[in-house]
């Protein structure tokens, strides 16, 4: 496996991966096709996140092909430039074989080695994995968004607000 930066070469990969993905798993924001950005969205993306101190897109190989993604989105705001939020996404038949844990460290030793103080994010509560492995990482529950998504089975399920606060 190997963890590297985005470039632009990869946007239309991305795109592709991100709709699979979203298709996959209840576990995501989005329905598959919702939201959709294209190759060009995700040029845009890889530009800014390139060129801001406080944005990281990671991308994840396993032999030459991309199987997951993850990004940590800042702000230049003074009040909250201490702060990313991060989103992680591994496609379906690479679970379970520390895709997900790999792009969370590299996340977490970015953040650190540039002033981030604090990394939220959220987590479907049914996602039980995904929690556990963010505890693991030192994330922890501050809040719960109750009856947050409406997943296909017709019940209403609730959001877990997670974060690492980065020790003094």
């Amino acid at each position: 496996m190997y963890i590297r930066l985005a470039k632009i070469e990869d946007a239309k990969r991305l795109a592709e991966i991100r709709l699979q993905i979203d298709g996959e798993t209840e576990n995501m924001d989005r329905e598959r096709g919702e939201d959709f950005l294209d190759e060009v969205a995700f040029q845009e993306i890889i530009k800014i996140d390139t060129t801001s101190v406080n944005n990281l897109f990671l991308v994840a190989e396993i032999t030459g092909e991309l199987v997951g993604f993850s990004r940590c989105e800042g702000t230049n705001l003074n009040r909250s430039k201490h702060k990313v939020m991060l989103g992680v996404a591994v496609v379906k038949d690479h679970w379970g074989k520390g895709v997900g844990p790999e792009l969370l460290r590299k996340s977490i030793h970015w953040a650190d080695r540039n002033s981030i103080r604090k990394i939220t994010l959220t987590v479907l509560e049914t996602n039980r994995k995904a929690i556990e492995m963010y505890t693991k990482f030192g994330f922890e529950i501050e809040g719960r968004l109750k009856a947050d998504k409406k997943l296909a089975d017709g019940n209403y399920y609730d959001t877990y607000v997670m974060s690492r606060n980065k020790k003094q």
